[in-house]
């Protein structure tokens, strides 16, 4: 069967793949998408304007009716059990309980609390790289890997995410076998060892990754559940030991607990590094405890809404542990003393002069300590089992910050391989890809993470390999954030997250900190980290594995940064258009590119001296006039030829123009009509390109050319010319007559002339704070939202708010209101205003009617007046000519464009532009003079108007 996935890619599978309620959604998807192709292609009206009249659908519908929901009955979590409790349980982790005190004696309270603030910012950096990723678009299965791989295409991502899945699969054994060995300890204690100390954490650590694998297989709703139950306890820990600072037991003051005081706050708040500790050593130990961030966005897939839930559960879930980390260092701090031999004896009966430690003024001395002591904040790890309220709540805070944190690697490690092997970039692993059950849960990757897991807690030794670990989460995290300023810095057009508070300079430097922190950590295992991605990158980028057809990351990754307009303007000399150029140049400036072609007719030999002067000339104006354009002139025997010329050489490789941009020629009706068919030819040829080109159109967008007119309406050319002061002068040629180019109080131009002056240097100055009004007739692929959107990204148009209006069914204003308002958020696409005309099919005023009959009047064939073969000979030499038959088939197109022309007055008379859907006439079937009548109906009297037609071929998407 033929499944289709999005509006273009078409796929074979077998119907047994597919359950009853995928085939479903599939055989739905795959019916409106037909009825949309077969609409376009053999539609019984040759004129195609989309769903202007609300009658079928609006954009809205149009747009999203590819986009097949989640099926029913999967488990789909918010941003509080799917995020925030995630996150949380993997940050809190032993090092709160085991190794923060520890910390607190070495850096002291100042430094400690540095040392967690700089874990913090290089977590809040990377927190918020992932939410403006994670924002940028429908967020898919994968984690870590989805979102680089989608932001800086397979080659990073693949390498990235196999190490990724591979650390966390081991940083399950390391979790596990930190529980053992507290399990252990305990044995210890009572003395009910089962063999030795190195194989009772083998066993316990075996046992409970089966009991973890088994909780995990059961389904993501019960492995939520534990993670509940443990974040419970572990809360309950944490005020447990809160509780126990404000109860300073006698028998707890000789191992060095007094409670709150200020002499033990002063001594301890200043560092003390022993045993040949340093700030950086005492930082690379504490930041492990900080690398569960990503442990919601692992799970992105089983997210009900991952754009909403990634960031909300992420960000705060930092604030909260970051905030308990400080407390909780602090407390500790301001409590328990740095040394304490936990003797009774140790107490001062009479005053001791050489005695000046906190200890000492409250009335212990400790100075024995010198030779080694067993308690105290540099000496037990157990400090806050000694401080709490009750200690088997603390060992319960231990069990359940490692078991909470392996079940979430357990967890993840699976969805993030699974993801992976669906993209099939590495083909070896294909098998991994497979899904079972409603969730699609990875068992196959279960089993696999589980013999890895195994495999390390067997060695029961991982003191070498948990720096490793900890780089190739950094490495993770590095390239998050470089996605986040490659992206911005490319200024792709589907750079669009909905997340705002990230600049791309900061997410550099989180980079930079990141590369900086594993080397801090452990150089070598930083080296070899950095070859492994290497290698992996290397192997990607030269192997080119098939990609699989669900993501395809690499046509996705080149479909992100090539979507943006690159325009071939018909310009002809540079500077007889400057409006024209300086629209066109707000758009594709540093981002795009811009060629301005020019079509030179009549002898060949004089034809080529223009051409050569030509060039250097307009070239040179252009640099002069800071226009990042390329001027492209050739040589035809008429518009039309000229004009596929172009098309077909303008620019080079994939520096190709997708786009034409052609300027409204006021004067049609006054010129030869066979002069106006070249230029209507340019259109048609656009319109009409081969459609066996369609699947290229769809990777590169470099062929099938997107047509959008500029109707911008000034009955005369402005040429610009350059002074010999470097300055510029404006020429103004009204048909044969020339104003003198330098404009004085002798000469002056009269007010209407003026105005037009002042109009086509009018998008040379700062739009100031009004509407850029969109009229979104027909989902074209979303050309006319996407130039909108990129005006208002220049500085010149930023203060323009957008304004979007379609049309739709007076009986439903409201729900296609709130339809569009959804679609434009998961484009990204920032509005101010959406406006749903429920009038649009209206029967025009009698007086608008009147005057476009008038218009068309020296058009018309009227060949019911006269006789059969005279009529037909002037249709053979005049096929220009507007037929009563022609007229009255197309009664009902014609009056929509008075209609719209009404409506556009009414509501959009005081934008600074107009984008609306342009109408395409099919070649032979509406005659050019109705189709420029049509144009000239639509545009008259209004503010500057872009008519743009995209070629059905997607530039606005979900995904990113």
């Amino acid at each position: 069967m033929v499944f289709v996935h999005g509006t273009n890619v078409f796929c074979i599978c077998h119907p047994s793949l597919l359950n009853r309620e995928e085939l479903s959604n599939a055989l739905s998807t795959l019916l409106i998408t037909l009825k949309k192709k077969i609409n376009f292609f053999f539609s019984k009206e040759p004129f195609e304007d989309g769903y202007a009249n609300g009658e079928e659908g609006t954009p809205a519908g149009e747009a999203a009716a590819t986009y097949t929901p989640d099926s029913k009955g999967v488990v789909k979590f918010g941003w509080i059990k799917g995020v925030l409790v995630r996150c949380m349980l993997n940050i809190w982790g032993v090092m709160l309980f085991i190794r923060l005190s520890w910390i607190v004696g070495q850096a002291g309270i100042g430094l400690s609390v540095l040392v967690i603030g700089m874990a913090t910012v290089v977590t809040t950096i990377t927190g918020l790289s992932t939410s403006a990723i994670a924002t940028n678009g429908f967020v898919r299965g994968g984690g870590a890997y989805y979102l680089i791989s989608r932001s800086l295409g397979p080659e990073f991502g693949g390498a990235i995410g196999l190490i990724f899945a591979f650390a966390n699969a081991v940083a399950v054994a390391m979790y596990v076998v930190g529980f053992a060995e507290t399990v252990v300890e305990l044995l210890k204690e009572n003395g009910t060892l089962m063999v030795d100390e190195m194989n009772d954490i083998r066993i316990i650590g075996a046992i409970t990754v089966v009991i973890l694998l088994g909780i995990s297989v059961a389904g993501m709703e019960w492995e939520a559940k534990a993670q509940i139950v443990l974040l419970v306890i572990l809360i309950l820990a944490i005020g447990d030991f809160v509780i126990g600072t404000f109860i300073p037991l006698d028998s707890k003051k000789p191992k060095g607990f007094f409670g709150y005081k200020a002499e033990i706050f002063m001594e301890n708040f200043g560092p003390d590094f022993r045993q040949e500790e340093t700030f950086f050593s005492v930082f690379a130990i504490f930041f492990p405890a900080a690398t569960g961030i990503l442990a919601g966005a692992n799970i992105s897939g089983d997210l009900a809404d991952p754009q909403s839930a990634i960031p909300k559960g992420t960000l705060l879930a930092i604030l909260i542990t970051t905030l308990v980390y400080v407390g909780i260092a602090v407390s500790v701090g301001s409590c328990v003393v740095r040394d304490a031999t936990g003797n009774f004896n140790n107490t001062i009966v009479t005053e001791l002069t050489n005695c000046t430690t906190a200890a000492c003024k409250l009335n212990y001395d400790f100075s024995s300590c010198q030779a080694g002591c067993q308690y105290g904040l540099m000496n037990n790890f157990q400090v806050m089992s000694m401080v709490s309220g009750f200690a088997p709540l603390i060992s319960a805070g231990i069990f359940s910050a490692t078991l909470s944190s392996a079940l979430a690697s357990l967890v993840s490690a699976p969805k993030i391989f699974q993801a992976l092997c669906k993209d099939n970039i590495y083909p070896g692993f294909q098998m991994f890809a497979k899904g079972y059950g409603k969730n699609n849960e990875p068992l196959r990757g279960y089993l696999l993470t589980f013999l890895i897991a195994l495999g390390f807690i067997l060695i029961a030794e991982l003191n070498v390999i948990a720096p490793i670990i900890s780089n190739f989460f950094l490495a993770s995290y590095a390239l998050i954030n470089f996605s986040v300023f490659h992206a911005s810095l490319a200024k792709s057009p589907g750079w669009r997250p909905a997340f705002k508070y990230y600049n791309m300079w900061i997410s550099l430097v989180g980079a930079i900190l990141c590369c900086i922190v594993m080397f801090v950590i452990n150089w070598w295992a930083a080296l070899l980290t950095y070859v492994i991605v290497l290698g992996l990158y290397i192997y990607v980028t030269y192997k080119k594995p098939g990609i699989g057809n669900e993501f395809q990351p690499f046509f996705f990754s080149l479909f992100l940064h090539n979507s943006r307009p690159q325009c071939l303007i018909m310009t002809g000399a540079p500077n007889a258009r400057p409006a024209l150029l300086h629209l066109v140049h707000a758009f594709t400036k540093n981002v795009g590119l811009m060629i301005c072609g020019h079509i030179h007719m009549g002898p060949r030999r004089q034809a080529m001296k223009e051409l050569s002067t030509d060039l250097a000339k307009y070239q040179r104006w252009l640099i002069k006039n800071k226009m990042k354009a390329f001027y492209a002139p050739v040589h035809a025997e008429d518009l039309r030829d000229g004009g596929q010329y172009l098309m077909q050489a303008a620019g080079l490789g994939r520096m190709r123009p997708n786009t034409l941009v052609v300027g409204f020629k006021k004067n049609w009706r006054q010129v030869d009509m066979r002069d106006l068919l070249g230029s209507i030819s340019i259109r048609l040829v656009v319109s009409q390109e081969d459609l066996s080109r369609v699947k290229v159109v769809f990777i590169f967008l470099m062929c099938c050319l997107t047509c959008f007119i500029c109707a911008l309406h000034f009955p005369f050319t402005v040429h610009l010319n350059e002074r010999e002061d470097g300055g510029l002068q404006a020429d103004i040629r009204k048909g044969k007559k020339s104003y003198p180019p330098t404009l004085s109080s002798q000469s002056p131009l009269n007010l209407a002339d003026q105005r037009l002056l002042d109009a086509s240097t009018q998008f040379q100055k700062k739009q100031g704070k009004s509407n850029i009004d969109v009229w979104w007739l027909f989902d074209d692929g979303g050309l006319t939202l996407l130039i909108p959107y990129l005006l208002t990204t220049k500085k010149k148009w930023k203060d323009c708010k957008i304004r979007v209006f379609i049309g739709g069914k007076i009986n439903r204003i409201d729900h296609d209101r709130r339809a569009m308002a959804t679609l434009l958020s998961k484009f990204r696409i920032d509005f101010s205003d959406i406006m749903v005309l429920g009038d649009i099919n209206t029967k025009p005023k009698k007086e608008n009617i009147a005057g476009f009959e008038e218009m068309i009047e020296p058009f018309r064939l009227h060949e019911d007046d006269k006789e059969q073969e005279v009529a037909d000979k002037m249709k053979e030499d005049e096929p220009w000519r507007i037929t009563d038959n022609e007229l009255e088939l197309y009664k009902t197109k014609t009056y929509r464009q008075i209609r719209l022309n009404e409506l556009l007055k009414e509501h959009s008379s005081t934008a600074n532009i107009i984008v609306m859907s342009l109408p395409v006439a099919r070649k032979g079937a509406v005659s050019s003079a109705l189709y420029m009548a049509w144009l000239e109906a639509l545009s008259k009297d209004l503010p500057p108007i872009l008519l743009v037609r995209g070629n059905h071929q997607s530039v606005l998407t979900f995904y990113s």
